[in-house]
């Protein structure tokens, strides 16, 4: 199945009035940085805190008849928004994450109602026990990434930012297993082809950015990160997100994981925003001069809210935070 800009319309009247319409935002401060008007599309002001709810709720709406259970494997806000659509659904849901994801996600699905398997220290890993619960107990499996009706949900952003600013030259997103990129530049293209969608991710642990450069779904060891959102494969069996990946995206970039420290200050000095460090990556390319400087406006998503608030106090004033065995180290912001 590719998904069409079509099936972006549907998923569209499928999570009207639940999953859609956040706010896009101007940044002065980093329009004056860009040069040009620089936007911010806040879906981490969605019920669950993350744009993960689109795709999920289309997902849980598109369930065959008599669907016993749903699973998942997630790094966190995936897990959230298929949990929240279950529990509106009346379905039962299992959750599988692998050891590395904050304990504040964790709690936040079991808050849900969903039950949740913590399993090894990679997605991957949790993948497995996801298929297992496919195989022996007739759960559905509702991918974060690889699925026709999560990126069709995950596509309506694209089409909401260009309804707002139908201007944008380029659209900045968050890179992980693609499913948000992917629809994001499948409903972004098809309205406006000139458009220029950027991938951004981590400098460590990118799946999708390794798997494009190899030319084939490759696994990629996982490590913390301040943005862990953005952890994780993307499936040796990928079937949608890396092909549109490859097509769609003009280009792919790194952040470093000091830069991500200094761009989560950023949006929480200059912006008065709190957001996963995922969210900044386009912030923190754009200040690094990693990308094209513009010449019309650009936007980026925030893609969810559920940061580890203890980590991002340290980071806000600007403490030094540990990451597994890694020092990030301590600046004050304006030093």
């Amino acid at each position: 199945m590719r998904v069409e800009l079509s099936d972006i319309n549907a998923a569209q009247r499928v999570i009207a009035g639940l999953a859609d319409a956040t706010p896009m935002i101007l940044s002065p401060y980093m329009s004056a940085a860009a040069g040009q008007p620089f936007y911010y599309k806040c879906e981490m002001m969605q019920p669950i805190g993350a744009f993960k709810l689109r795709g999920a709720m289309n997902a849980v709406a598109n369930l065959p008849k008599g669907t016993r259970g749903v699973t998942c494997c997630s790094t966190g806000n995936h897990g959230r928004g298929v949990a929240y659509a279950a529990a509106k659904a009346g379905v039962r849901a299992v959750i599988c994450m692998s050891e590395l994801v904050p304990d504040a996600k964790v709690e936040g699905i079991r808050a849900l109602g969903a039950e949740v398997r913590i399993i090894g220290r990679s997605q991957d890993e949790a993948q497995v026990e996801a298929l297992r619960l496919v195989a022996e107990e007739g759960l559905v499996e509702i991918s974060p990434f690889d699925d026709g009706y999560v990126i069709a949900g995950q596509g309506t952003i694209g089409i909401e930012m260009l309804e707002t600013v139908p201007e944008l030259e380029a659209i900045y997103v968050p890179l992980s297993g693609g499913g948000l990129a992917a629809g994001v530049a499948t409903a972004a293209k098809a309205l406006k082809p000139d458009i220029k969608i950027y991938g951004i991710s981590m400098e460590r642990g990118a799946a999708m950015y390794e798997s494009l450069r190899a030319g084939a779904p490759l696994e990629v060891e996982e490590v913390p990160s301040l943005a862990d959102s953005l952890g994780g494969g993307i499936g040796l069996e990928n079937q949608l997100s890396f092909a549109a990946c490859k097509e769609l995206l003009d280009d792919v970039l790194l952040v470093t994981e000091d830069e991500i420290y200094h761009a989560m200050q950023v949006l929480f000095y200059e912006d008065r925003l709190i957001a996963e460090g995922a969210c900044v990556v386009a912030i923190a390319a754009m200040l690094a001069g990693k990308l094209p400087k513009p010449r019309g406006p650009v936007a980026t998503i925030l893609t969810g809210r559920n940061a580890d608030m203890k980590q991002s106090a340290r980071i806000y004033a600007g403490q030094s935070v540990q990451l597994g065995e890694r020092e990030i180290k301590g600046r004050p912001y304006g030093t």
